[in-house]
């Protein structure tokens, strides 16, 4: 395959992949720590969706994420520095050190947030299609959200509306095969995620989520497709390769089910077809590591040498 891209492009994608992956790698080690507290669910093995749906979206477009949102926030220019202070609850995080893992947002990247809520960035990008359809503006939302979401009411109300008035929404499923610790069979009638886009007149089409190219190649023509006709359902096939949140164990995973999904790891794929393909040496393979390991270290230092937020006083007001 002729790179649809630039090598400079390319290799900026994979630099990506593999800072989302080291940054969700240093967030467990932190936890296990002590040094951060809360909670915090990593997209390790998702890396693919996030950076292969980002690199096919324009300026003038927003994103919805999920309560698994740091990849679809770094994919999408979050400052990998103020993400950490978040979770950190540093004054200098994304939400002044008052949200945590699954609140922080960056209205100038379009980026309209994580949420707690599993399914809640469905209705939001639904009325932020609305927004630009009224607004005649050349933009598209991108709602990411997980197999779980998709048998929540919201999920079927957005999709609905949506197609009723044809808005500019990318509805995109990281169909990870498990809600929590539930698998995909156990919770989807009808066959599939993707089958439902039936029920509402609109396409749906299923990729491998694993496969950045195909994820780029797949949300480029979706988004060609929703300006000009209405909502599209892409069902990205997944797999986590960490437990759902920080302490799960995965005990309720099938013997050699995680080795299976492992050969097909979208970092060590993509890394190869860079290497088939003479976008990616050795010596760039090295510098690219260093990079993103300094990008990490300094943003943990970053936010451990950050102050604390001011103390909330109800009689003064919630500080600003």
């Amino acid at each position: 395959m002729k790179p649809p891209r630039s090598r400079r492009h390319w290799l900026g994608a994979y630099q990506q992949m593999l800072l989302i992956r080291r940054f969700e790698e240093a967030v467990e080690t932190l936890f296990r720590q002590g040094r951060i507290r809360g909670t915090a669910h990593p997209a390790i093995g998702q890396e693919a969706i996030a950076v292969g749906t980002c690199m096919a979206l324009a300026s003038c477009d927003y994103i919805t994420s999920t309560h698994r949102g740091h990849g679809h926030f770094i994919a999408r220019g979050g400052d990998p520095a103020r993400i950490m202070a978040e979770l950190f609850g540093k004054a200098t995080g994304y939400s002044g050190g008052r949200g945590g893992s699954q609140i922080m947002a960056d209205w100038s990247l379009g980026f309209l947030g994580s949420n707690g809520i599993t399914g809640a960035g469905l209705p939001v990008a639904t009325g932020t299609g609305l927004s630009l359809k009224v607004r005649k503006a050349n933009g598209v939302a991108v709602c990411f959200f997980g197999d779980g979401a998709a048998s929540q009411g919201m999920f079927h109300e957005s999709l609905n509306l949506a197609a009723l008035w044809r808005l500019p929404v990318i509805y995109l499923c990281e169909n990870n095969q498990y809600a929590m610790s539930t698998p995909v069979n156990a919770t989807i009638a009808g066959g599939s995620i993707v089958a439902r886009a039936t029920g509402y007149g609109i396409p749906g089409v299923t990729v491998d989520g694993n496969d950045l190219i195909a994820v780029y190649e797949a949300v480029q023509k979706a988004r060609q497709h929703v300006l000009k006709q209405g909502p599209i359902l892409l069902e990205c096939l997944t797999y986590r390769l960490s437990g759902h949140s920080r302490g799960d164990s995965c005990n309720y995973r099938s013997p050699g089910e995680t080795e299976k999904w492992k050969a097909r790891d979208p970092l060590p794929r993509f890394k190869a077809w860079l290497v088939k393909q003479g976008i990616l040496t050795g010596p760039e393979a090295r510098r690219i590591q260093s990079t993103v390991r300094t990008i990490i270290r300094d943003a943990v230092r970053f936010a451990r040498s950050s102050p604390d937020p001011q103390p909330f006083r109800q009689s003064e007001g919630i500080p600003t």
